[in-house]
């Protein structure tokens, strides 16, 4: 929907402007745009380390094409965890190592392509599954631990929505900068007649005109995907969360799953003869 709306606001604002008799040739002011976007991008990289300005432009470009989890992938999440504990019910912890020690070679981690391409999510659940089998933890110390690991991770990707934010703070200020250097311009060509300053004037306003229109039309919304992303990310290793305490609590497959289930949004969470469906399914796949 990203881009769904970026043709909104181009159409809205340019349509509007076309409309009322404006001329489109008159808001193309390359150097303006040089001016105000290359000043942003250098304090962009001034005011955050590299790994923080790599995630910045990765996020903005995922929170234009794509989101958070959707309801397909909670099921299949709740599907192989419901796999993956029924074997660990079934067989004892050993006949589960082999899938948490090398995930990317487990069977059934490799039929649900959108948990195991979420490296976070992977190394999320094999982590603690490994430390719960080689320590004795009760279930508080496993949900502390968790609580910790969302924690940092959440901490570390709001850095980047902030930084891209700050970035949208900045244009209408950079804006103004570039309408003041063209209006140094123009005092410099008074002797050139109305027109030719009228042209420059008009020039110098376009650099105000496009810090706030980026600011409030673009870089701002996309700040605000990416803090919505990141939620949703987070809200995906909530459910796991939920499954691997009530696993450590000694609950059968079928509670845990529904523990986990129960903490989806109710916008996207399965229905519970959905997932009835899918815990059957899985253990025909069994």
């Amino acid at each position: 929907m990203g881009f769904v709306g970026v043709a909104v606001v181009l159409i809205c604002v340019f349509g509007g402007f076309l409309a009322a008799g404006g001329h489109m040739h008159v808001l193309f002011q390359p150097f303006e745009m040089i001016i105000i976007f290359g000043a942003a991008l250098g304090g962009f990289i001034i005011a955050n380390p590299i790994n923080i300005v790599k995630d910045g432009f990765g996020r903005a470009i995922k929170g234009l094409i794509g989101g958070g989890p959707k309801k397909q992938d909670y099921v299949d999440l709740l599907q192989m965890l419901f796999r993956l504990f029924q074997i660990f019910r079934k067989d004892g912890p050993q006949a589960v190592e082999k899938h948490i020690e090398e995930p990317d070679k487990s069977e059934i981690f490799k039929a649900y392509t959108s948990f195991l391409k979420n490296h976070h999510a992977v190394h999320f659940l094999c982590d603690t599954m490994k430390i719960t089998l080689s320590a004795d933890l009760t279930q508080y110390d496993v949900e502390d631990l968790l609580d910790a690991d969302i924690k940092s991770a959440h901490l570390e990707e709001h850095q980047a929505a902030h930084a891209v934010g700050n970035v949208a703070d900045a244009l209408p200020g950079l804006g103004i900068v570039a309408a003041v250097l063209g209006v140094v311009h123009t005092m410099s060509i008074l002797d050139q007649g109305t027109m030719k300053i009228g042209e420059s004037v008009a020039a110098a306003l376009v650099g105000t005109f496009l810090g706030v229109l980026f600011c409030y039309g673009f870089i701002g919304p996309i700040a605000k995907k990416m803090e919505a992303d990141i939620e949703a990310e987070g809200r995906y290793l909530q459910v796991m969360k939920a499954a691997l305490v009530a696993l450590q609590k000694g609950a059968p497959p079928l509670v845990c799953v529904e523990y986990a289930r129960r903490t989806i949004f109710p916008h996207d969470r399965p229905s519970f003869e959905e997932m009835d469906k899918a815990t059957k399914d899985a253990k025909k796949a069994a």
